[in-house]
């Protein structure tokens, strides 16, 4: 049996409830519900079982401090129809990336193929199908400077992840401390 893996962020409480709110009630967007929010560190995707073990074993060995992240400003991916409106974290931070590095390694000595993608850290906030730029425009102003929270990241998961017509299901699979 396969599983649909990614290793993410899970957000503060506080912040996940502060997005909520953000909602600028656009139709053809998506607002993500708060237990959907988290930064995706790496994207994993269909995983045996002995492959999934390997990588709980290789997570577990991931030694970073916990750091502290700042939430700011908000953007979307696409162009004149985006498909993503997100927040920004941290946005070269040091300690993000040598996390996102161990964590590439992780996947990479279980044998697995690491996200090749280019990293760019963000929360996902919602999605867009049929939205314009320009019906975005006014949320995305009022927003692009903000600093939402200074978040402390203490840990890291690995989630599962189940495709519903509503949307994804995440289920935790590992939460590792930070040390």
């Amino acid at each position: 049996m396969f599983k649909r893996l990614f290793v993410g962020l899970e957000l503060p409480e506080g912040s996940r409830h502060l997005f909520r709110k953000l909602d600028p009630q656009i139709k053809g967007l998506r607002w993500l519900p708060p237990e959907q929010l988290h930064l995706t560190m790496s994207f994993i995707g269909d995983v045996d079982a002995e492959h999934e073990e390997q990588l709980r074993g290789n997570l577990a060995q991931v030694r970073v401090s916990p750091f502290f992240l700042p939430i700011t400003g908000v953007g979307a991916f696409g162009g004149e129809r985006p498909s993503v409106v997100w927040a920004g974290v941290g946005k070269g931070h040091p300690h993000l990336f040598a996390l996102h590095q161990h964590i590439q390694d992780a996947v990479l000595h279980a044998g697995l193929d690491p996200d090749l993608k280019p990293f760019h850290p963000h929360i996902t906030l919602g999605r867009a199908r049929g939205v314009s730029r320009a019906a975005l425009k006014p949320f995305l102003r009022d927003y692009q400077e903000s600093e939402f929270d200074l978040w402390k990241v203490t840990s890291f998961t690995l989630f599962s992840s189940r495709l519903t017509a509503e949307g994804s299901i995440y289920t935790v699979e590992l939460r590792q401390e930070l040390q």
